[in-house]
């Protein structure tokens, strides 16, 4: 950083961090991104299916199988579900390779589109069908108050629930589709179940005579095992349930081992305690002394400072949460009333999250200049602060490419210390946004309010605490970290470990370089990981999205050089002599 009325001057870039950049990048281009691009060299086709093309066989399947003809007032809604527990088992125990060469992800995918039938604008579904994917398939159906209870992100969990009565209108179906009529009924006698089913089951291909009625349905109506079909401690199942005489519910597959499902919820308790106790309670301790940093530093730095970057932040979440609402079913009244009370919810908390990050940045910014007579963040009317920007943005890509290195070591090493896993989460899936293209603005909203928070504000605040600058860049970084434990990643306390290491070198930067490039290398970082995402979703939106996403940051930057051309100081400029 620079002194308080030095001439702005960014740390120029060495010729060994511009090789070490050059490597990282490497590093994460051949552990992380060749092999999402090597996955399927068997050459499969592996474009995903659009939404619309995912409703058209919805419908078509509903028609011809299920006997229902949709009418005026009818809304298809699709979304992207996983089974995230059944890959979570696969990714831990080291089986999602054996499961693709077996071709089982064609039969029984982890990953769905949902569609669902909503009768005049109803927000409960009439009908509810699976598909995958790739091929557009259908894999699984459900109908009445079983459709109701599919809408859960995780399919094969939130299926396995018991039929409850609904208070909808009964439908009725051609008697080749069976009743779609949501009353349930008292138990049928097992011969009658297996007469029901069987049609089902010769569809998909089976004979029914190499299967096993399974002891215990797990909350569905008649299960079969097929055990000679197998994915580790897992054997396949038919799962069907019934509903007015007739099937209502069908879908074969695996599910996770009981054992592993109590590990998860244990793992997640776990993480939702480190959120709230290390991240929630002392970020908002940092907000509130922030807040009283700015009223004491306010000769030191300026209240109009951090308007404009707060502004953006706060459009940029709302934006943000828009793009990850679902698309709404219900037309009454009442649902018009729930989704007006949700957008007030998410409208005070961007502000609450929007008023942190001002804070943060006059806070941070007045206590640089007052206790260390140092210049954390460059102002517009500096002389060089065009250049610097555009210096700050170099230093901001190069340390990105270093991160992102670090980041790859960090998971082979965590792999294979503790044995680390992930597993795929459809709630945080670009698939289920209403423009996955908008995705990579949330890199701006990490970059911005994270690194004012936790380094320009954190770090000088709480070393007035520990009168240390490590141990308060450490400190906050923990504290940063705890803050990403309810992300799919096991077991939790890995992604603090890793998030540790990358945190205090975003520490390292903001003091070496400053605010602007701290933010511009978090920034950069994620654009990259968000870009390479848009970019394996293959349409041609999301490819030229995800290469303008990488390139983004630089094109800021170039606007603000542009905009803010080399000039000599100016001497009775007071914000000049300011710093």
């Amino acid at each position: 950083m620079n002194s308080v009325g030095q001439p702005l001057q960014q740390r120029p870039l060495s010729t060994r961090l511009i090789v070490t950049g050059i490597i990282s990048l490497i590093v994460f281009l051949m552990f992380q991104v060749a092999p999402q691009l090597l996955i399927n060299k068997d050459g499969e086709d592996t474009t995903i299916i659009s939404k619309e093309e995912a409703r058209e066989n919805a419908a078509a399947f509903a028609a011809s199988r299920l006997g229902y003809s949709e009418s005026a007032g009818d809304k298809w809604t699709v979304l992207y579900q996983t089974d995230s527990s059944f890959y979570g088992y696969m990714s831990r125990e080291k089986l999602t390779e054996d499961y693709s060469k077996r071709k089982l992800d064609q039969r029984y995918p982890f990953e769905v589109f949902h569609a669902a039938l909503h009768p005049g604008g109803s927000a409960d579904p009439l009908l509810a069908v699976d598909l995958n994917i790739y091929t557009g398939e259908v894999v699984s159906f459900a109908t009445g108050a079983d459709a109701a209870a599919a809408a859960g992100t995780d399919y094969s969990k939130a299926q396995a629930t018991d039929n409850a009565p609904s208070s909808g209108s009964d439908y009725e179906a051609s008697p080749s589709a069976g009743s779609l009529a949501v009353n349930s009924e008292p138990d049928l006698a097992l011969e009658t179940k297996e007469q029901l089913a069987l049609p089902w089951l010769q569809t998909w291909g089976v004979n029914p005579a190499k299967l096993q009625i399974a002891a215990g349905s797990d909350g569905y109506d008649l299960v079969y095992t097929d055990s000679a079909v197998t994915v580790g401690e897992s054997a396949l199942n038919y799962n069907f349930k019934f509903t007015g005489g007739e099937v209502s519910y069908f879908r074969p597959g695996f599910s996770a081992p009981a054992w592993h499902d109590t590990y998860v919820e244990d793992q997640k308790s776990l993480a939702n305690k480190l959120t709230l106790l290390g991240y929630g309670l002392p970020t908002l301790a940092l907000g509130i002394l922030a807040l009283i940093y700015s009223i004491l530093t306010r000769g030191h730095t300026s209240f109009a400072r951090g308007v404009f970057l707060s502004a953006v932040h706060f459009v940029i979440m709302m934006v943000s949460t828009y793009n990850m609402l679902p698309e709404a079913t219900d037309s009454s009244t009442e649902g018009r009333i729930t989704e007006i009370i949700l957008f007030i919810i998410y409208f005070l908390y961007s502000l609450l999250m929007s008023a942190l990050l001002y804070f943060s940045l006059v806070g941070g910014d007045g206590l640089w200049r007052k206790e260390e007579g140092l210049n954390p963040w460059a102002r517009a009317k500096e002389p060089g602060y065009g250049k610097y920007v555009l210096d700050s943005i170099r230093a901001g890509y190069i340390w990105a490419f270093v991160l992102l290195g670090v980041q790859t070591v960090m998971f082979i090493a965590l792999s294979l210390t503790l044995d680390n896993w992930s597993t795929i989460d459809a709630s945080q899936s670009p698939y289920n946004m209403r423009y996955s293209w908008l995705l990579p603005i949330v890199a701006w909203l990490a970059g911005l309010s994270e690194e004012a928070v936790y380094r320009m504000f954190g770090i000088r605040m709480v070393k007035k605490l520990v009168r240390s600058t490590f141990l308060a860049s450490l400190i906050t970084t923990l504290i940063w970290a705890m803050g990403h434990t309810l992300y799919p990643i096991y077991p939790v306390i890995s992604r603090p470990i890793e998030l540790t290491v990358i945190g205090l070198l975003f520490s390292f930067i903001f003091l070496r370089y400053g605010f602007i490039t701290a933010m511009f290398s978090h920034v950069v970082f994620d654009s990259i990981l968000m870009g390479a995402t848009l970019i394996f979703m293959q349409d041609t939106v999301n490819v030229g999205a995800g290469i303008v996403t990488l390139i983004m940051p630089f094109l800021v930057g170039y606007i603000v050089y542009r905009f803010n051309p080399p000039r000599k100081p100016d001497r009775t400029d007071p914000v000049s002599s300011l710093g």
